[in-house]
């Protein structure tokens, strides 16, 4: 059904808490992917790592800017939880650089990354930053915080949202922290991803994670996307080409690659700066088996890090000498790769699985991944798992 918004909200949006309904995933639908899930396929199964976010919906008609309508949010990632001041080994990439994430060079520099990752709309990231630092500010001792460097990603959401408007304010990223629990992370038309399309579906956040042994040792990889990125002709599922098959309900725009796609993969494997880098990168491989070639116009952003060696933050102005910590031979770095490309191609599919029908400025309408149809389709490819 078209999502309809007719409650008329003073002053600001309505803000949706986060409490996750329980949505089809990809798997419900008999998606066959590969690899082995964690409990509860997410990001959020790498220990510590806790989820955020606050979203944004109200008004409809035509655009006003300034007033709506409003469709847009702020999603958080806390690496650490809320020690926002605890560093963890991190590596960036960029396969197209048609966007933004900001704080990047230091991470290029030092390996390292201090404090949540946040993702938000392309015309809210100075106010997301800002707002990182006057929490950070707030939460410390005395006010005694020296100097930080966020990041923040995003991308764009000007077809749905009033993006002119500003609508996402401190109060919003500082829900966001503050909500963020280690537990199931609800999908599709929430927080950062609220107005996002993804191959000419509905899109948004979507995650997943994969459970992996190396040298009898237990390790977990998860990963968390905003997409809003793709072309529908080129749209694979499981191989299958679900956009050529389901080439109709598309939204009244073009369908070049021109929008983006943030990637944030967490590990608790022991990995060093330079190797966080090589994950990120293979996250590009996740988004080619969806059918993402990274057109020209889109921005597509991955950031990396691992939760190991807890106490070694190389940034630390208190270090005195040598800083000892534990790490993984490259040789051994195959099954993290492999499990970096699987939950990335995954969590899009989830997103779009979880997207619903939204009608935002101008009547704009994004229609929602049909279910039934995509089974359909699977089945007449031989690809359909089928499920209880």
């Amino acid at each position: 059904m078209i999502k309809h918004f007719c409650v008329l909200v003073l002053l600001t949006a309505t803000v949706f808490a986060q409490a996750p309904a329980r949505k089809p995933r990809g798997r419900d639908l008999g998606v066959p992917f590969e690899g082995t899930a964690g409990p509860k396929n997410a990001i959020t199964d790498v220990g510590g790592v806790e989820v955020g976010q606050t979203t944004l919906i109200s008004g409809s008609g035509p655009l006003k800017v300034g007033s709506g309508p409003i469709r847009t949010g702020v999603t958080a990632v806390l690496p650490r939880g809320k020690d926002l001041g605890a560093s963890v080994f991190a590596g960036y990439f960029s396969l197209n650089g048609n966007g933004e994430m900001t704080g990047t060079h230091w991470i290029e520099e030092s390996g390292m990354l201090e404090g949540p990752v946040m993702i938000t709309n392309t015309h809210s990231v100075g106010v997301v930053r800002d707002a990182v630092i006057q929490y950070r500010v707030q939460h410390s001792r005395n006010g005694d915080m020296p100097w930080a460097l966020p990041l923040v990603a995003e991308t764009y959401d000007g077809f749905l949202n009033d993006i002119n408007g500003f609508h996402v304010k401190p109060e919003h990223v500082f829900r966001a922290i503050d909500s963020a629990t280690t537990g199931s992370v609800e999908e599709g038309d929430v927080g950062g991803g609220t107005g996002m399309v993804c191959n000419q579906f509905k899109g948004g956040i979507g995650t997943s994670s994969r459970a992996i042994k190396i040298a009898s040792q237990s390790y977990t990889v998860g990963v968390l996307v905003q997409c809003n990125y793709g072309s529908r002709n080129a749209l694979r599922i499981a191989g299958v080409p679900v956009g050529q098959e389901i080439s109709d309900m598309r939204p009244k725009r073009g369908d070049t690659d021109q929008g983006s796609i943030i990637i944030v993969i967490a590990t608790d494997a022991p990995l060093v700066g330079q190797q966080c880098k090589r994950l990120a990168r293979r996250a590009s491989l996740g988004i080619g088996r969806n059918g993402g070639y990274s057109g020209n116009g889109s921005g597509d952003l991955f950031i990396a890090f691992s939760t190991a060696n807890p106490g070694a933050n190389l940034n630390s102005f208190a270090a005195k000498g040598p800083v000892q910590i534990t790490v993984l031979p490259n040789d051994l770095l195959d099954p993290i790769f492999e499990a970096t490309v699987q939950a990335t191609e995954e969590a899009i599919v989830n997103a779009m699985v979880a997207g619903e029908t939204m009608t935002g400025i101008n009547g704009n309408t994004v229609y929602g991944l049909p279910h039934d149809r995509l089974r359909e389709v699977l089945k007449k490819y031989n690809r359909l798992v089928e499920t209880k």
